[in-house]
């Protein structure tokens, strides 16, 4: 033995009062490199100037706080600092996600959430199947697919088995997808297409608001201002969600002659084409209902309709694809909707980092982490 070096560590509190244990841990010399080394104690890990017992309380705490709440309460009834709270969280969950296996994982979805304001953002893949995050990084481009399958391959999965991948229409995820998971088919996510259809229709009536004022006026001349501006949300709002304002408003809008009446009926038939899709169920139908939508947009002499149909008719395969079998990107959307409630509840994380291990912590479920100190104990018979 070389010597004793006195150290403390946090342990449960006793009542309200820290508790802390204090001991002399002995330091032995290598006869081999002559390299002085402090033998381990059972109650702590190498390193932490915690017990074993409160880093499991901690986690347990944060784990349960930390889906409504930010870290910085939970470390507050800790009495320790977020910073050291952070520390231990990211540990835990670093060792429990290690252990974790994608064997067999099939269908995923990918997908971008915003970790900051600016150009900051998280790619989270999601296996659609078991209902579980994946994997997550930092950026939106190919190489984020390359590492999410180099991770799948250390969690024992195969990226030739990814046999489906639902996604946006961004070129950078399919050019990714295209050299990481060679044998997945990609299907564009049927809201994110939809969406498309909005904002076009969103454009169309900018552009003659903006083009043709005198027009619109004489269009919904007796119409009441609060008709005009009931017009907007139920040209957004699918028709089960109207009030009576604004299916008043729609009225008008169905018995004018505006471009952006036009522009309302291609919105809604693109969503009856994804509507039936999920009635019949059937590549062939589905194609054949799309391709009619198409031709009708190409034809329609509304320029942000004839650049959509374009997009579709590029990537048709794709779209149809998510047409099909319930096919969407809704359970990762939800998800990230959750992320970005937290982050708000935190007034953001200070780290990509702090970030993508809530995000872990949240929706990857874990079945490793370290169990609760106060659980109880099991029955011996």
């Amino acid at each position: 033995m070389h010597d004793r070096l006195r150290r403390s560590w946090r342990h449960l509190d006793f009542f309200q009062f820290e508790a802390w244990l204090h001991a002399e841990v002995p330091r032995v010399v290598c006869g081999g490199c002559g390299k002085t080394t402090q033998l381990p104690v059972p109650w702590a890990r190498p390193g932490s100037s915690f017990t074993t017992a409160f880093e499991a309380l901690a986690l347990a705490l944060a784990l349960a706080l930390c889906r409504e709440l930010p870290v910085r309460p939970a470390a507050a009834l800790l009495r320790c600092t977020d910073k050291q709270l952070w520390r231990r969280i990211e540990f835990y969950v670093d060792q429990a996600r290690a252990l974790e296996s994608f064997e067999g994982v099939q269908i995923v979805g990918i997908d971008e959430t915003s970790q900051k304001r600016g150009q900051s953002y998280i790619t989270v893949v999601h296996d659609l199947d078991a209902k579980r995050l994946l994997f997550a990084t930092e950026g939106r481009d190919h190489q984020t697919v390359l590492d999410f399958a180099a991770d799948l391959v250390v969690h024992g999965g195969e990226p030739d088995e990814v046999r489906h991948v639902c996604m946006d229409m961004s070129a950078a995820y399919a050019k990714g997808v295209g050299i990481a998971l060679p044998q997945a088919d990609i299907s564009y996510d049927r809201f994110h297409v939809v969406a498309m259809g909005i904002e076009a229709m969103d454009d169309v009536r900018r552009q003659e608001l903006r083009a043709e004022p005198e027009e619109v006026a004489a269009a919904l001349m007796g119409a009441d201002p609060k008709t005009r501006r009931n017009l907007l949300w139920g040209m957004r709002k699918n028709p089960s969600g109207w009030n009576a304002g604004q299916t008043d408003a729609m009225h008008w809008l169905q018995r004018s002659t505006l471009k952006s009446a036009r522009a309302w009926q291609l919105r809604m038939a693109l969503r009856e084409v994804y509507a039936r899709a999920r009635q019949h169920n059937t590549t062939e139908q589905a194609a054949l209902d799309l391709r009619a939508w198409i031709s009708w947009a190409r034809r329609c002499r509304l320029e942000p309709f004839k650049k959509l149909a374009t997009t579709i008719k590029d990537r048709f395969d794709a779209v149809v694809r998510g047409m099909l079998d319930h096919r969407s990107n809704a359970f990762v959307e939800s998800m990230n909707g959750q992320l970005q409630h937290a982050k708000r509840a935190a007034r953001g994380y200070r780290t990509a980092r702090n970030f993508i291990t809530i995000a872990y912590l949240r929706l990857s479920r874990l079945r490793h982490l370290p169990a609760h100190p106060f659980s109880a104990a099991a029955v011996v018979k």
